[in-house]
């Protein structure tokens, strides 16, 4: 068969040849007529409907239960298992489990005022741990069938514990074990492949700042849903000849160093200063806020080796920013003004794989008293930077304004010389660059704004003068309101509308942060997908803003300490859902996450 077709083809070729080898070519004949049009074929099969794309999302009231305490409701979290939500009681001293799983997607008519969620089983908590005594609750964490919960030691010299339950599941949790931590255990979590569990360990010092313990950050592993005994301690000891670098940096360490207080000669390291107050992290690395210190610690899992980013300042020249409490909404831009990061909260989500932080800008001066009940005399005699009615302050940086002594031709003269902002609050440890005593600029607490930051520490993103804006767009002179009492304009030259709750969520294929606001009220959201292209989407605030009102008067969610995000699989309505622990209300806030 083969030697056939190969005859066969050399046959071809050789035709072939000889007829384009003819040298005499006919003319052409003309074009035969056009032939009748075939039959249309079948039309194909429909394709897949297309996705509609997201236009945004709205949020809605759905549920929302009371702690019967004022202060109570701090850090919310929320067991998938049991639909059940998990809530620091800080006026009990037990953790309050509310069920949602009566919850539909459907908005409250009345979110104010109403409840529908209950609070069940209370955990009690021990008075004692081998004999130490302890504190009211600071934080709780989940993970799978494990409860952890961050309580500081009653004595100020005392290392806290971290108290695990188990059983979680089973919505009876039982205690397992307390394992001894850093002092001021403040914030507590894990890491999500849950083999790791984090405690911010803030180390404040006293009243009268004769003890001053170290900051640190605590890590106890975790295998098989059992923590270890022992924690792994991360100090900053390596930190304690570094504080000009890390000053230079843009960081701040506001402390009474070599003043005599009570008897006792002030000394504080780098590592006493430093006060751990918020993690995130991923499986390999933590990022902790030194929110006093305007700083982030980076920590590797792994070696447990610590670096440290300073965050600089934000300049409000270019950016309104009502500093004046005058019954008004008075903005102004202000060269010479700086705001100081000082983060609480702080998140993370990941763009083309890399890692960035989210913090919310909150801003905390230090303020320390000796005693309440001093007279004049005696808060002198104890060493005291001031007296006032029985208070004896030990220690404190911040000052209005105008109480700063300017540099001659600087921009904080020109400020003073304007003195719309004179009353604004600013530290007195920064803005003297020179140390003679005279400033050249005034630094104030916080920058009003949530903040994207790359790994590298720099700013991506900042919601720059949004929060302000916008709020008094929505409520006038309402705006930078108390966060117990309905006073308006009450909080524009201490901090304005304090950003500090944050979590981040993905509704479909788009990322979305949730900043609460914990003076003015009410959630932030902004979509991040592309954080090099951040924007805003809505802000919601369950609260009646009128004037004169008190938290006594039931005036819905006030001051929104903790949010956390669960997605639509998670949920016992089948859609997202964002809880809200509002911590001077004492109230838990569901809310209902629809794409629009």
């Amino acid at each position: 068969m083969i030697a056939s077709n190969y005859k066969a083809s050399l046959l071809a070729l050789a035709i072939a040849g000889l007829l384009g080898g003819c040298s005499l070519e006919g003319d052409d004949g003309q074009d035969g007529a056009t032939g009748a049009q075939g039959s249309q074929g079948e039309s194909g099969a429909n394709g897949a409907d297309g996705q509609d794309a997201l236009q945004g999302i709205a949020l809605s009231v759905i549920g929302r239960a009371t702690l019967n305490a004022q202060g109570a409701a701090e850090i919310v979290q929320y067991d998938v298992s049991t639909n059940t939500i998990y809530v620091t009681n800080s006026d009990t001293n037990t953790v309050e489990m509310v069920s949602t799983a009566s919850l539909t997607a459907e908005a409250m008519s009345n979110p104010i005022t109403s409840f529908n969620m209950t609070t069940g089983t209370s955990l009690v908590l021990p008075a004692e741990v081998g004999g130490v005594a302890l504190a009211g609750l600071t934080s709780i964490a989940l993970s799978g069938d494990l409860l952890a919960v961050a309580v500081p030691a009653d004595n100020k010299s005392d290392n806290g514990y971290i108290l695990f339950y188990t059983g979680v599941s089973g919505s009876a949790p039982v205690f397992l074990k307390a394992v001894e931590v850093g002092n001021l255990p403040d914030m507590v979590t894990f890491t999500p492949d849950g083999t790791k569990v984090l405690v911010a360990n803030e180390g404040e010092p006293s009243g009268d700042y004769t003890i001053d313990p170290e900051g640190s950050v605590a890590v106890i592993a975790v295998a098989d849903g059992v923590p270890a005994d022992t924690a792994s301690i991360v100090d900053f000891t390596a930190f304690n000849n570094q504080k000009a670098a890390l000053t230079a940096m843009g960081m701040h360490f506001p402390n009474p160093e070599g003043r005599t207080i009570n008897g006792v000669t002030i000394t504080t390291s780098v590592a006493q200063d430093l006060e751990p107050e918020y993690i995130t992290t991923n499986n390999e690395t933590a990022f902790v806020t030194l929110q006093e210190n305007n700083g982030v610690a980076v920590i590797d899992l792994t070696t447990l080796e610590v670096s440290i980013v300073g965050l600089g300042f934000k300049d409000w020249s270019e950016l309104n920013i009502d500093a004046q409490e005058d019954g008004e909404v008075s903005f102004g831009k202000y060269a010479g003004l700086y705001g100081v990061y000082m983060p609480d909260t702080i998140a993370m989500y990941t763009w083309k794989d890399a890692p960035f932080l989210l913090t919310a800008n909150e801003g905390d001066a230090r303020e320390y008293f000796i005693a309440d009940d001093f007279t004049e005399a005696e808060c002198t005699a104890a060493g005291g930077q001031d007296f006032d009615d029985g208070e004896c302050l030990a220690f404190t940086e911040e000052v209005k304004l105008k109480n700063l002594t300017a540099a001659p031709g600087s921009l904080l003269e020109a400020l003073q010389i304007n003195g719309d902002i004179d009353d604004l609050r600013v530290t007195n440890a920064l803005g003297d660059t020179d140390g003679d005593g005279q400033y050249d600029a005034a630094y104030t607490y916080g920058a009003r704004s949530f903040t994207i930051w790359d790994q590298n520490g720099l700013v991506v993103f900042d919601s720059g003068d949004d929060f302000e804006r916008i709020t008094a767009s929505i409520y006038g002179a309402q705006f930078n309101n108390g966060d117990d009492e309905n006073e308006g304009d009450s909080r524009s030259e201490n901090k304005g509308p304090e950003p500090e709750a944050l979590t981040v969520g993905k509704v479909g294929e788009r990322t979305y942060a949730f900043i609460g606001l914990e003076r003015m009220g009410g959630i932030f959201i902004y979509d991040i997908t592309n954080p090099y292209d951040a924007f805003f989407v809505d802000y919601i605030n369950n609260r009646d803003v009128t004037e004169g009102l008190t938290v006594d008067d039931a005036i819905g969610d006030l001051a929104p300490e903790s949010l956390l995000f669960v997605a639509a699989e998670d949920s016992v309505t089948g859609l997202p859902m964002l809880i809200a622990g509002n911590e001077v209300s004492g109230t838990v806030a569901v809310y209902g996450i629809t794409a629009l």
